[in-house]
């Protein structure tokens, strides 16, 4: 984990018994929206709490599935976000929210019943505005498990502190978040033109603010990730859009893992060009050996990737360890190429699709 130097300021600690919001962005999770609200429901908390969902325009069944849950519950509770952007959603649910420490949890998600109290506890004991665990991704399908392993190592996402840290401390940013409300106020909430990687740069905000983004290692959150291809590579080419647009604004307040896999697509793509020009004898001599050079990394990458895929890291079925294979550089390339985009014309108007039905408006 990159080391952050903690903040210098406490964040106000609101009077026991203030209360908790969960907020929960949604859209088009039919699949997974009631175990996540039960898990959210079954908080061991000594103080009131509720669940405010931002219900975006879903076609798949989950309007009529979370009002059915707040009809059955009434500490949930429902707001409209037409726009079906997250940090637009996620305000929306802070600002109708009525207690004094904010839960972020994702509809992907399921919640450990002492989560929200183990996560209080270390807001208090730090003095920190904002404290995340461990995303534990998990899968139910070959599919699914081989993206939820890349999720949780090195060789998929990077390592970053909450996809498998181990050292408590201060944090770059957090995994979904508990949060002191009056921090989100003083900082303007999240910003509502950054439609990925929101977390972040709310966490830059409240880092140069002067307080503490806290990680847990002990706290930890099930993370179920997308169920076919298709979408995980729309997804990791959105994120990785704005990543780079994100690297754009903000420069040298990204880590430098970002560049990584924005690297590997530029590599791949100049030794493929060089290859061709060799055997069609545009490039010879010298410079072709040079160029040559670019299917080094190229050639080690695959390697690991076989290499990950083949050992027991990968799987116990061959075709898990096909789906291994398949994953990590579906996630790199996707997202690298993502990064790309975005770094030099910007995210503009783009959205993650892996969201959408196909039947629904694009926003």
């Amino acid at each position: 984990m990159r080391a952050y130097e903690p903040g210098s300021r406490d964040a106000p600690a609101p009077p026991a018994g203030s209360g908790v919001t969960f907020v929960m962005p949604v859209l088009n999770e039919a699949d997974y929206l009631e175990p996540a609200v039960r898990s959210v429901l079954a908080q061991d908390l000594d103080e009131p709490f509720e669940l405010v969902l931002a219900l975006g325009p879903s076609t798949d069944g989950t309007t009529a599935l979370a009002h059915e849950l707040a009809r059955q519950d009434e500490r949930v509770r429902i707001v409209d976000n037409p726009r079906a952007d997250i940090p637009v959603g996620l305000n929306l649910a802070i600002r109708s929210g009525r207690f004094a420490t904010i839960v972020r949890v994702d509809a992907h998600s399921e919640l450990d019943t002492t989560y929200a109290r183990a996560a209080m506890a270390t807001l208090e004991r730090v003095g920190a505005a904002n404290v995340g665990g461990v995303m534990r991704a998990a899968g139910r399908t070959p599919f699914q498990r081989a993206v939820a392993r890349a999720y949780n190592s090195r060789i998929g996402l990077g390592g970053g502190a909450y996809h498998g840290g181990q050292v408590e401390g201060p944090a770059e940013s957090a995994y979904l978040g508990v949060m002191r409300r009056a921090v989100l106020e003083e900082v303007g909430l999240f910003d509502e033109t950054i439609r990925r990687g929101e977390d972040w740069e709310l966490n830059l905000r409240i880092r140069k603010a002067g307080y503490r983004v806290w990680f847990d290692p002990a706290l930890a959150v099930t993370y179920w990730p997308r169920e076919s291809w298709a979408r995980l590579a729309r997804q990791f080419l959105a994120t990785g859009t704005w990543r780079g647009e994100l690297v754009h604004r903000y420069g040298a307040s990204n880590s430098p893992r970002y560049f990584a896999p924005g690297a590997l697509v530029l590599t791949t793509i100049g030794a493929v060009i060089s290859g061709i020009a060799r055997m069609t004898g545009l490039l010879r001599g010298r410079p072709a050996r040079v160029l040559g050079l670019l299917w080094v990394p190229v050639l080690a990458y695959a390697a690991i990737i076989v290499g990950a895929a083949a050992g027991r890291w990968g799987g116990h079925t061959v075709r898990d360890k096909l789906w291994t294979a398949a994953v990590l550089p579906t996630m790199h390339l996707a997202w690298g190429t993502g990064f790309l985009i975005g770094s030099t014309g910007g995210a503009d108007d783009t959205i993650d699709t892996s969201r959408l039905d196909r039947k629904t408006p694009l926003p």
